[in-house]
């Protein structure tokens, strides 16, 4: 059987640009992408904290270290400059693989900087929720 784990997520980047006239996707600093083993051209699945916006769409490679984050074509109707954004890729495994499996957590400052990544979500946050 094959299960779909969380593979990597960006937790908390602030939008930089919403380009509406462009083809589609949602630029990404490549040294982000590199981080949280985001692929270019790779699905993603962004939620604006903001608004309650989610859509699909596929990461591209901006300039490195620029902290750009970019959402473009018909998805800049769903995210304005500004908006708190987190990025999701998920992974299908079969039940072996997920037992070993861990996700890459990548979370921000105000910056669009990393602050700290983590592959757990730690028992308080758990508790939390």
């Amino acid at each position: 059987m094959q299960i779909t784990l969380l593979k990597s997520k960006l937790h908390r980047v602030t939008t930089t640009h919403s380009e509406l006239n462009y083809e589609g996707s949602c630029a990404i600093d490549a040294h982000l992408l590199e981080v949280a083993g985001i692929r270019e051209y790779e699905q993603i699945q962004i939620y604006n904290v903001n608004n309650g916006n989610r859509f699909t769409t596929y990461a591209i490679r901006a300039e490195e270290n620029t902290g750009i984050i970019s959402v473009n074509g018909a998805a800049a109707h769903k995210a304005a400059p500004g908006d708190l954004l987190i990025i999701a890729t998920y992974a299908s495994m079969d039940e072996k693989e997920a037992e070993e499996f861990k996700p890459i957590m990548v979370y921000f400052d105000e910056n669009n900087q990393i602050s700290h990544t983590r592959n757990t979500i730690p028992k308080q946050m758990q508790q939390m929720a």
